[in-house]
């Protein structure tokens, strides 16, 4: 497990490329599953990659994952403005959190500007739409001291 990274997504992450495109993208997140898998392939890590609407088991795969994985980069959805829960859970973790948004947080409502998460996070992506994810996995490969083996940018 030390070289997977745990990538969570939070509630209505599911329905990625259907609901507000405008916002969220034509992604799927099936997409973002494998654009994810393949660039950690490349740094020779591998990706358990997970979507729930449900708090508990967003909460079960972290405390799964808090210690001797790569790292967990974690979109938790309407959660992230509401689950100390899941707060409670990463504070617990000692492996890197990368908080990922699709949208830019910080130019819509105000109630999405607080997160309880990023108290936790070692970093935050917000707004670079679905390749937040990827940028989330470079990241915690960076900070393995990974390097890519097919050299290319994604």
């Amino acid at each position: 497990m030390n070289d997977t990274i745990l990538i969570l997504n939070g509630p209505n992450l599911n329905l990625l490329g259907q609901r507000e495109p405008h916002i969220y993208g034509h992604a799927t997140l099936a997409d973002v599953e494998a654009r994810c898998r393949t660039l950690a392939a490349d740094f020779g890590l591998a990706v358990a990659f997970h979507q729930s609407n449900a708090e508990h088991q967003l909460i079960d795969w972290i405390q799964a994952y808090r210690v001797g994985s790569a790292g967990i980069v974690i979109n938790p959805g309407a959660y992230t403005h509401t689950s100390i829960a899941i707060l409670d859970a990463l504070n617990a973790c000692e492996v890197p959190i990368i908080e990922c948004h699709i949208s830019n947080v910080h130019r819509r409502e105000a109630f999405r500007q607080h997160s309880y998460v990023s108290l936790a996070a070692t970093a935050v992506m917000a707004g670079f739409g679905t390749h937040g994810y990827e940028l989330a996995v470079r990241h915690i490969a960076h900070l393995r001291g990974a390097s890519e083996t097919s050299g290319g940018l994604t």
